[in-house]
């Protein structure tokens, strides 16, 4: 079983920098892409299917068609979904947006675009450790993706 972290942008050239900052935890843990809401809920299926553990979800607010706030909303009240830690990477969030992605979708994270990468990579381990110590997984397997720090302390 693998941790996945699903990276929802419709712009490409975005989600293709998202992707590269994300390139250290690739070797450890599934990095899967979505161009809008539809995409990310075939992706959804997709880790179901396969027996992987949805952990982060990364998403833009607005995308054609639904917005990330309405999807992150929906995947909190999804039992495949409603586990994973949560961050809007978005420059075009207004203030009830956020407070609603706060309220409603049990917000974990938000990170204002443009991010610095090593900001980014940060706030990726510090979720993805957050889940696997909330969600009782033998961190073991995915260390190299978490804060060992934080690890080796739960474990004592």
């Amino acid at each position: 079983m693998k941790l996945v972290i699903l990276v929802v942008e419709d712009e490409p050239e975005v989600r293709d920098a998202v992707m590269r900052d994300l390139s250290p935890f690739v070797d450890t843990v599934r990095i899967e892409p979505a161009e809008d809401v539809a995409d990310a809920w075939e992706v959804v299926a997709d880790v179901d299917d396969d027996d992987d553990l949805l952990a982060l979800v990364l998403a833009d607010h607005r995308m054609p068609g639904r917005t990330g706030v309405d999807m992150l909303v929906d995947m909190d009240s999804d039992a495949r979904t409603a586990a994973a830690r949560k961050v809007l990477v978005t420059g075009q969030a207004d203030q009830a947006d956020t407070v609603r992605a706060l309220n409603d979708a049990g917000l974990d994270h938000y990170l204002a675009k443009p991010w610095d990468p090593a900001q980014l990579q940060q706030v990726v381990r510090d979720q993805l450790t957050d889940f696997v110590l909330e969600e009782g997984l033998d961190p073991l397997p995915h260390l190299r993706a978490l804060d060992r720090v934080r690890v080796m302390e739960a474990l004592r």
